[in-house]
């Protein structure tokens, strides 16, 4: 299950950017190999909502485009994939509940602006900025060179499917 919750008024929230969103998170999950029932709720803010968020829970004091809070622990150098590739979670972990991967907060605010800056649609942004995301609550991360390479092919192997080009 998918959840979006709009809490911004900055940005009109269209039926087909809720459903472009359902859809990259959805196909995301496919291709990362979640073959349970899972749950992401996606909250759509403002920068100063944002801002509120990155301040109270990782001390920075700026708005910034897209944070994820996953509920999953993954060792480090390993993503969702790595470990549960053709397994399914045992039903005593998930109590006949689907798998809760963790929340995204989305500042469609500053998802214009970026669109803007780097000359492409709204629509790609707002899709990059979840995909990202999602892959952040897959385990995936990009402080490396080698880990920001391999998150980056994945984002643009989901943006390619849904055909929304940088441009």
């Amino acid at each position: 299950m998918i959840y979006i919750d709009d809490r911004q008024d900055k940005i009109t929230v269209t039926e087909e950017l809720i459903d472009n969103l359902q859809d990259v998170i959805a196909f995301t999950l496919k291709e990362e190999d979640v073959t349970v029932s899972y749950e992401v709720s996606v909250i759509l803010v403002d920068n100063s909502y944002i801002k509120d968020i990155n301040r109270e829970n990782r001390g920075i004091d700026r708005e910034t485009d897209v944070l994820s809070f996953p509920l999953l622990e993954y060792p480090e150098g390993k993503v969702y994939s790595d470990i549960y590739k053709g397994k399914n979670f045992s039903p005593e972990f998930l109590d006949g509940k689907d798998l809760v991967l963790g929340d995204i907060v989305l500042s469609l605010e500053k998802a214009m602006e970026q669109s803007l800056d780097y000359g492409h649609s709204f629509m790609r942004e707002a899709c990059y900025l979840t995909v990202h995301s999602v892959l952040h609550l897959l385990g995936y991360d990009h402080m490396k060179e080698e880990e920001k390479n391999i998150m980056r092919l994945r984002e643009e192997s989901v943006l390619d499917a849904f055909k929304l080009s940088r441009a």
